[in-house]
C-alpha cells in the first residue's frame, strides 16, 4: 500500500512514519513542499500522486490563535482538506483526515457519539467542522476521525509543557474541570494506518471516535504525568474560570470510540502505557 501524508513535523505525521509497516510505502508532504493555505496546490499534489489512499495529518492547531485569525485557520482546516479530498474523490482512493473534539459544545458528560449534534465554541472548532463538511461534500471514500488531547514526544503538547513546568515548580495549577481522553498520537497513527489499508480493501469508512482510555481531567493527566517522570510538584486543582483563555475549552471532551472498534478492529488504547512511552523518549 502506498500512502500520500500531508504534514511531516506535527505530532500524528512523525508517529506515522515511525508507525509504517514493511509493507506500506509513504510520501510525506511538510510545509517546505506544500502549503495548505493555498488550496488548489494542496489539490494538485493529491491529483498528481500514485499514493492508494491519502491521510492528512496537518492541520492549524494554534486554538487561541485562531480567534483573531480564523480566515488563515479556515483555508488551512477547511478549504485544503474539501479542495484534497475532492481531488481524491476523482482518483477513486480514500481521503483520511484527523478531525476534533472542538467539534462539540462539551456540554453535560455523556461520552459525544459521532452522529451526535456538533456545536463548536470558537473559531477552531468551527473551522474544523467545515473541513469536515467539505471532506463529506467532496463524494468520495473518506474517514472523518475525530479525537481529543494529542500527546507524543514531538512539537509542542500537554506531557512536555507539564514536565518542564514540573521541573521548576513546587506547584501546578491546573483546570480540573474539563475532562477527555488523552490520546498518543503513535496510537492514532496505528488506526489511521490499520483504517486506510481497510479502505483500500473497499471498507467503508465515515465519521468516527478515536481517543485514550479512560477518560480524565487535566488535572489528573497532570499528577500521572509527575508520577511517571518521578517529579515531585504537586498539581492543585483549578476551575476554567481561574485559568481564562482567549478561546473556550469544551468541559466535556469524552469520546464515544464503540463504532470505531467495530468497524475497524481497534479499540481505545490506555493512554498511561502511551505516556510512560513519551516519558522513557523525553528522558532518553
Amino acid at each position: 500500500m502506498k500512502l500520500l501524508v500531508i504534514g511531516k513535523t506535527g505530532q500524528v505525521a512523525q508517529e506515522l512514519a515511525r508507525a509504517l509497516p514493511t509493507d506500506v510505502t509513504a510520501r510525506f508532504l511538510g510545509r517546505d513542499e506544500l502549503d495548505l493555505a493555498n488550496p488548489a496546490a494542496a489539490a494538485q499534489a493529491v491529483a498528481g500522486g500514485e499514493a492508494d489512499a491519502v491521510i492528512n495529518a496537518a492541520a492549524w492547531t494554534a486554538v487561541d490563535k485562531a480567534e483573531t485569525e480564523e480566515a488563515a485557520a479556515h483555508l488551512v482546516n477547511a478549504a485544503a482538506p474539501a479542495a484534497m479530498a475532492e481531488a481524491a474523490a476523482r482518483r477513486g482512493i480514500p481521503f483520511l483526515h484527523i478531525s476534533t473534539d472542538y467539534v462539540f459544545d462539551g456540554v453535560g458528560t455523556r461520552a459525544f457519539r459521532p452522529d451526535d449534534k456538533t456545536g463548536p465554541l470558537g473559531a477552531y472548532g468551527r473551522t474544523k467542522l467545515a473541513g469536515e463538511q467539505g471532506v463529506r461534500a467532496a463524494g468520495g471514500a473518506h474517514l472523518i476521525l475525530r479525537t481529543s488531547w494529542v500527546v507524543s514526544a514531538h512539537g509542542s503538547n500537554f506531557v512536555k509543557t507539564m514536565l518542564r513546568l514540573g521541573q521548576d515548580r513546587p506547584v501546578l495549577r491546573v483546570v480540573a474541570d474539563q475532562v477527555g481522553g488523552p490520546t498518543p498520537a503513535a496510537d492514532i497513527a496505528t488506526a489511521l494506518i490499520t483504517a486506510a489499508r481497510a479502505m483500500v480493501q473497499g471498507a467503508p469508512g465515515g465519521t468516527h471516535h478515536f481517543s485514550g482510555a479512560p477518560d480524565v481531567s487535566w488535572a489528573e493527566f497532570a499528577r500521572a504525568i509527575m508520577a511517571t517522570a518521578g517529579l515531585p510538584a504537586q498539581v492543585e486543582d483549578i476551575t476554567t474560570a481561574d485559568y481564562p483563555t482567549p478561546a473556550r475549552r469544551p468541559a466535556n471532551s469524552r469520546l464515544d470510540c464503540s463504532a470505531f472498534a467495530a468497524a475497524f478492529g481497534v479499540t481505545r488504547p490506555d493512554w498511561r502505557e502511551g505516556l510512560d512511552r513519551i516519558v522513557k523518549e523525553l528522558v532518553a
